[in-house]
């Protein structure tokens, strides 16, 4: 990108930005806080919610592979709304095929749809969350993740009330759907052309080689900081998937209060991000990553526990704590260098997402065997992987001091 912005001009981007965030945020935990009613609707066991999820996690795979050679070959813009939309489309065909149309293979099309948008939209809203930190000279990556947690907060809230209004998860997940796509077309206008775009003969972002992309995924720097977002993804994406489920089965409540569960998960890892900058410039990366694995792991061991609802509550403050650090910390170390950023973002992101995507459905079918809350000892085990290699979040270059 080689326009230079006015103030005006990046303020927009950045507010645009902010809202690019919170939309796949959004249409996640609307989805998420309907699992327990999508699950009764098709009579399905835990193990084939698992399959189901998996849909969502093969999408996403899709989309993160593709995103890196699809912003560098267009910019960020336009994978924007192209990723956004095929959201908006997946959430539709799953509110088909999980309440108009009750059919396992729907939900799981609509899932894998919804998958290959989420994983393009993840990379290019990373991609430019890195380039307005550059520009700014800053570190603000973990306020835009705030607002992707903000998001999921709304989105649970608007799940809860949807349950409480006993709305079909077919007319909830389409309203849910068209504000997606209609934010996603109308913010597009606010975002830069060519953000992280290669062009030959550019001076500050030239054209890599397929060589050089691929020689990217076997950095030391690059390996490492995919198993510390791996380990912290997977804490994040177990509660995204399952926590609703883990309370209703773990604890005997009803879908509403472990929708309200889900919400604490939410709001804290909200608050987290919302003051995770400031943490960051006091205490540097590699402490607040460690700090935060073991918030999560505390959190864990309080809901496994399985006490009181009460107990559990707390457990998820802790938990969402602990789980808002991981993933934009290692995504603004991957993006300390701006030449191959997309890649490196991408290449983190995509290692991310085994865990992020793949692991819950994992995660599903070892509960049916032992139960949800003994198989969370899965997740911990994931957290201090990710603690150990936490170091690798140092900056450097020109970012040593971020």
């Amino acid at each position: 990108m080689k326009q230079q912005l006015t103030t005006r001009q990046l303020l927009l981007w950045r507010v645009a930005t902010y809202f690019y965030f919170a939309l796949p945020g959004l249409a996640l935990a609307s989805w998420v806080s309907r699992t327990p009613t999508i699950r009764d609707t098709l009579d399905a066991s835990t193990s084939v919610m698992g399959w189901i999820i998996f849909g969502m996690s093969s999408g996403s795979i899709i989309g993160l592979l593709f995103a890196s050679p699809l912003i560098a070959r267009f910019g960020g813009r336009p994978n924007l709304v192209i990723g956004l939309s095929l959201c908006s489309l997946g959430l539709i065909v799953l509110g088909t095929g999980g309440s108009l149309i009750p059919q396992t293979i729907l939900v799981f099309i609509g899932l894998f749809i919804f998958g290959m948008g989420n994983g393009l939209t993840d990379v290019t809203m990373n991609v430019e969350g890195t380039a307005i930190e550059h520009t700014v000279k800053k570190s603000i990556l973990t306020s835009f993740h705030a607002s992707f947690s903000l998001g999921t907060f709304v989105g649970a809230l608007l799940g809860a009330l949807a349950l409480w209004l006993n709305l079909s998860v077919f007319v909830h997940i389409t309203v849910i759907a068209f504000i997606v796509f209609g934010s996603a077309l109308y913010l597009a206008r606010f975002i830069p052309e060519g953000t992280g775009k290669e062009t030959a003969g550019d001076e500050q972002q030239p054209t890599m080689t397929s060589k050089e992309r691929l020689a990217i995924w076997k950095e030391p720097r690059t390996v490492m900081l995919g198993i510390l977002v791996l380990g912290m993804a997977f804490a994040e994406g177990s509660a995204n998937d399952w926590l609703p489920l883990i309370m209703v089965d773990g604890y005997g409540v009803t879908e509403a209060s472990g929708s309200i569960i889900f919400g604490v998960f939410l709001a804290a890892m909200t608050i987290g991000r919302a003051t995770g900058d400031a943490l960051v410039n006091r205490l540097g990366r590699v402490l607040v990553l460690r700090l935060a694995a073991l918030s999560a792991i505390i959190g864990m061991l309080i809901i496994i526990s399985g006490v009181s609802f009460t107990a559990a509550a707390v457990g998820a403050v802790f938990w969402g704590i602990g789980a808002a650090f991981g993933f934009p910390l290692g995504l603004s170390a991957a993006g300390d260098n701006p030449r191959g950023m997309a890649v490196r973002v991408g290449a983190v992101s995509t290692t991310g997402y085994v865990a992020f995507l793949v692991g819950p459905p994992m995660l599903g079918f070892v509960g049916d065997e032992i139960g949800l809350l003994r198989a969370l000892f899965i997740v911990l085990a994931a957290v201090l992987l990710a603690a150990v290699f936490s170091h690798a979040a140092k900056p450097t270059g020109s970012r040593h001091t971020t």
